[in-house]
């Protein structure tokens, strides 16, 4: 896969730095922020706006790109049969990237299992989340490096961990925020529920963001809840909002205000990025089975990463040499990642049996002599 595959060159228009008023929602289209329209025109929105150099808006379209590609690779090496699992997060790369940008270094951050973009931000090597789905790490890097907790295969309980965490923080009387990840399926959960009366009561420091998908698996939004989610925040006591979770300018802009808020006392916020999950759940799950081609079709219209380059390239603030340039790259972190999962270990299959007692366990035990044997067997079978 190339970067032009993945992020087709579109014509040219003439230089222009006119921006329009935001269009208002209409029936069948939510009412969200948005600063970047799917075609690339920049508009305005009277609560947010942002103002980015060219380096910095260069620097999000080649989070983007890069994210995404390494994203195909590891979905590659899992159909290899190089890692037991993935969890894509193709098309929700303006969400993730707007988002962990918009973090200062002292920001905490507790995701799920599909906060590939945002692990990026804090500079997380992508081989060690390769390597946590390989199995041969529980996670592989420090979360105290870089403020980046662990991955949360838990549905929802990460925002709990970090409602406490904020808290403490709070107490500590330190002046970070921190941020919670999770997607519209785990808004069900009663952890999310419990999290937002604790973060509410005790004026936590925290963001909520969640990327509505709209998909939990194969349970669409409207099995979720009977409103807008980011409307459940006024239930609780704190501000909500919608943004369009493919716009990496609102994105930005959005978090960033509501970190700040945090930050200055105001206490909690959620964020409901909509956007929509391109491929599968995981790589152990077919959406063709329960939902229709033609609403891929529709979102692939709406790809974060083409109206980005659209708009670098309407208002010339990026030429065939960067483009060029980031392909190269782009290839370059692909190869390293396969280099490095094909050069990893391959996991302990008894070592699923360790640390499970202190002192030991009779039914363990027995497990573990059961699955000895059941290996074995495989070895005898070969000769």
């Amino acid at each position: 896969m190339t970067v032009d595959s993945t992020a087709a060159r579109k014509p040219r228009r003439s230089s222009s730095t006119k921006r329009t008023r935001a269009k208002q929602p209409t029936a069948d289209q939510p009412e969200l922020v948005q600063l970047l329209t799917p075609e690339g025109e920049r508009v305005e929105h009277p609560d947010y706006s942002i103002d980015l150099t060219p380096d910095e808006l260069r620097g999000l379209y080649r989070d983007m790109v890069l994210t995404r590609r390494f994203d195909a690779e590891a979905t590659t090496l899992q159909r290899q049969g190089e890692l037991g699992l993935w969890a894509s997060l193709l098309g929700q790369e303006a969400a993730q990237i707007g988002s962990g940008r918009a973090l200062r270094d002292d920001d905490y951050v507790f995701p799920t299992y599909r906060e590939h973009g945002v692990a990026w931000c804090r500079n997380v090597d992508p081989t060690n989340l390769l390597g946590m789905f390989r199995g041969v790490n529980n996670g592989g890097w420090d979360p105290s490096t870089n403020n980046f907790h662990l991955y949360t295969i838990v549905i929802g309980s990460q925002t709990l961990h970090a409602t406490g965490y904020a808290m403490g923080v709070a107490k500590d009387g330190a002046d970070s925020a921190v941020i919670a990840y999770f997607g519209d399926g785990a808004s069900s959960q009663g952890d999310v529920a419990e999290a937002f009366t604790f973060s509410a009561v005790y004026n936590a420091p925290v963001v909520f963001f969640c990327q509505n998908n709209q998909w939990a698996i194969s349970e669409p939004t409207e099995r979720q809840t009977r409103v807008p989610l980011y409307q459940r925040a006024q239930g609780y006591g704190f501000p909500g909002v919608r943004v369009d979770g493919n716009d990496v300018l609102a994105c930005l802009a959005v978090t960033r205000a509501a970190l700040e808020r945090a930050r200055s006392g105001q206490g909690p916020m959620l964020i409901e990025a909509f956007t929509y999950r391109m491929g599968a759940h995981t790589t152990s799950d077919d959406p063709t089975k329960y939902r229709a081609d033609e609403e891929r079709e529709l979102w692939e219209a709406k790809d974060p990463i083409l109206r980005l380059r659209a708009y670098l390239a309407a208002e010339n603030l990026a030429d065939e040499d960067f483009f060029t340039t980031l392909e190269q790259e782009s290839d370059a972190l692909a190869k390293r990642v396969r280099d490095a999962v094909r050069s990893m270990p391959d996991p302990d299959n008894m070592a699923i049996f360790e640390h499970i007692y202190a002192d030991g366990h009779a039914l363990v035990d027995e497990e573990r002599a059961q699955f000895a044997a059941y290996q074995a067997s495989f070895a005898q079978e070969g000769h």
